[in-house]
């Protein structure tokens, strides 16, 4: 017996098999097209895969193959996962909005020779690859609008590939060589390429096997006690390691549910109509929630405005202590079902959340404030730490035990260690292969018996769960010794809903400094509510108002700082809101929102030059900025640079109180 713990269901192709079986009339998968949700059984999951890898083999691709999977999400790119594992290939999903030289880095490292697209779009950035890479022999589309003129060697719509598939499979033996080649699938083989982010460098290439991504979606679902009943939206990329374990591998294992939206903008109401019950968003999803919410509630009634208020104060005080089944006295249960029937249960059916049963969020810290919130609201917001090394899961919180400043315990099966030097380091059956093609950075991230360096700094608490404080080679020291930890206070900066990003600098400096990005839409509308008028993000970032009310910002987070002893001395003495958008288009940040500090090092030294020194009020900058359809521009003006106060250590205080 192997460590999923079966011997027959250790594929992705052969729960495909079981499901098919055991839930064959129960949804697998839904999708919103022209307005209407189209629902397939699991049978009939078994019956489009089938046909698809068959058509794949007819194509040419076989065992070994690495073929990319690109596009928004979309039952057809999630059948072809399968259909391609069924046949011993490799899926490798790889970010939808990245630009063809971004792309193409992936693919050729990845030896691609095949490539699953949604749209036209995607088959341009194909064609464009293919210029400098020759590799790609086949691009398989799914939508073909648009694609009627493209006469080009190897370019197959997802129709016909079927279709040559169905064709097949009339022919005696081919469905029973297929279904020999799924039995002779086994755990020990790959069954996905997951590329990292690239914070730090160029993306690696995760390889995980079946038998890592089977325990880890069992090892899930039996945690939270997930099954055939659940239901869950797929929106975020499929090339991140999240989405392929909450939209596919869990399913798969449970048998539950994927629903793909109509569209990335209509996800809101989508999720709203398909009741989900298993959530899970970065941080930057919830907050923009509450961004739009709150934004919406400046223009209501002041009645409504009022009462919103009122029993938002409701449940901070109550609503946490319901939810994880603590004694409250009666009056306040009372006060709260009644503002559940008047606020809370049409704020969480606004955005879809009426029925979530497990929500989580990870990838960065959520502000306490942000986290409780949602619970407050009766929503059961969990945390989780993980990485795509881990197949997503290291630490998640149990129900009842569920702490702001925390990212719970180890699942059952997971072994997690703080080494000598603070570095968090993990060991499981989920751990990932290697890099691929990269044994060197296999070598130092993954030692011999199996522990994996996650390369972030942490501490277990008297509690048993997993404090994370910041990367581990992140975190520095201010010239005077004081510890400085940049996500720590860039996550405290964005706590603010009109701030979406924030980049610090401290290590090896006199004191803390920060770029700023303001959030578009919140200090949008309240331009508007303001009648402040603006041209561009540029002109609404130098707005002195503006200025003052981020200066607000900086100044709360200063006095919170204060209070903490490890970092009271790395207050934010000065700070610039930049006069462009932090883009992954022009390599500033990751796909997935992380900064990569290099490029921004590299590319606005004159600005943090400038901050660095106090005399200076006001820098000039000119910036490369790349367009949305991929143009490129000169975006340039005066940046204002303000100097703020800072305050004593509360201990100190303290002390010469006495």
């Amino acid at each position: 017996m192997n460590k999923t713990g079966s011997l027959d269901e250790d594929t992705f192709p052969k729960l495909l098999l079981r499901n098919a079986k055991k839930f064959a009339d129960r949804p697998a998968m839904r999708e919103k097209d022209l307005g209407i949700w189209q629902t397939w059984t699991w049978a009939e999951v078994l019956e489009e895969v089938r046909c698809l890898a068959i058509g794949f083999s007819g194509l040419g691709i076989k065992k070994g193959d690495k073929v990319a999977i690109v596009g928004d999400n979309r039952p057809r790119l999630y059948w072809s996962m399968c259909a391609l594992q069924s046949l011993g290939a490799i899926p490798l999903p790889v970010y939808q909005d990245s630009v063809a030289k971004e792309m193409g880095f992936v693919l050729e490292h990845a030896e691609v020779s095949a490539a699953v697209v949604e749209n036209q779009e995607q088959v341009d950035k194909m064609l464009e690859i293919g210029e400098s890479y020759e590799g790609i022999k086949n691009i398989i589309y799914d939508d073909p609008r648009g694609l009627s003129k493209y006469k080009v060697t190897g370019l197959h719509s997802f129709k016909s590939v079927q279709q040559a598939g169905r064709e097949a499979l009339k022919k005696d033996g081919v469905e029973a060589g297929w279904l020999a080649g799924v039995e002779k699938g086994s755990g020990s083989d790959t069954a996905i390429f997951l590329y990292t982010s690239g914070t730090t460098g160029q993306p690696k290439g995760v390889v995980m096997t079946m038998e890592n991504m089977v325990w880890v979606a069992r090892t899930a679902n039996r945690f939270d006690n997930l099954d055939v009943n659940e239901t869950v939206i797929a929106y975020l990329p499929m090339a991140w390691v999240g989405d392929h374990v909450f939209s596919y591998a869990q399913s798969y294992e449970a048998g539950y549910c994927v629903c793909c939206p109509e569209s990335p903008e209509t996800v809101v109401a989508d999720r709203r109509e398909i009741g989900t019950t298993y959530a899970f968003a970065p941080p930057r999803i919830y907050e923009n929630i509450i961004t739009q919410t709150m934004v919406n509630m400046e223009d209501a009634s002041k009645l409504k405005k009022k009462m919103f208020d009122y029993f938002l104060d409701v449940a901070k005080r109550t609503g946490e202590k319901i939810l994880d089944g603590k004694n409250v006295p009666l009056k306040d249960k009372l006060l709260y079902m009644l503002g559940d029937f008047m606020v809370y249960g049409p704020l969480k059916n606004r955005f879809g959340l009426s029925k979530v049963r497990v929500g989580y969020t990870a990838g960065e810290a959520i502000g306490p404030e942000i986290f409780k919130f949602y619970r407050s609201l009766g929503i059961n917001l969990k945390q989780l730490y993980g990485q795509t090394e881990a197949g997503v899961y290291i630490t998640n919180q149990p129900d009842a035990e569920i702490y702001a400043d925390t990212v719970g315990k180890p699942l059952e099966g997971i072994e997690v260690k703080i080494a000598d030097s603070g570095e968090v380091m993990f060991r499981s059956p989920g751990v990932f292969k290697e890099y691929y093609k990269n044994p060197k950075a296999t070598k130092e991230t993954k030692t011999k018996d199996g522990w994996v360096h996650s390369g972030d700094a942490g501490l277990f608490d008297e509690r048993g769960h997993l404090k994370i404080i910041d990367r581990a080679k992140d975190v520095g020291k201010l010239n005077d010794g004081t510890m400085f930890p940049p996500k720590y206070i860039e996550n405290k900066l964005k706590f603010f809903p009109d701030i979406k990003e924030v980049v610090a600098f401290g290590d090896g400096r006199d004191f803390v400094s920060c770029f700023i990005n303001i959030d578009l839409v919140a200090v949008g509308s309240w331009a508007e509510r303001n009648n402040v008028s603006y041209a561009s993000y540029q002109e609404l970032a130098a707005n002195p108002d503006v200025y003052k009310m981020i200066e607000k910002n900086v100044d709360a987070v200063n006095r919170e700082l204060s209070g903490e002893d490890m970092v009271a001395g790395a207050q934010i003495k000065r700070f610039l809101i930049l006069h462009k958008e932090l883009d992954p288009d022009d390599g500033e940040i990751t796909r997935t929102a992380k900064v990569r500090r290099s490029t921004i090092d590299e590319r606005y030294g004159v600005l943090i030059k400038a901050l660095d020194d106090e005399k200076v009020t006001s820098q000039h900058i000119k910036t490369e900025m790349t367009f949305e359809d991929g143009r490129k521009g000169i975006v340039e003006g005066d940046v204002e640079i303000r100097t703020m106060q800072t305050y004593p250590p509360k201990g100190q205080m303290q002390e010469a109180a006495e």
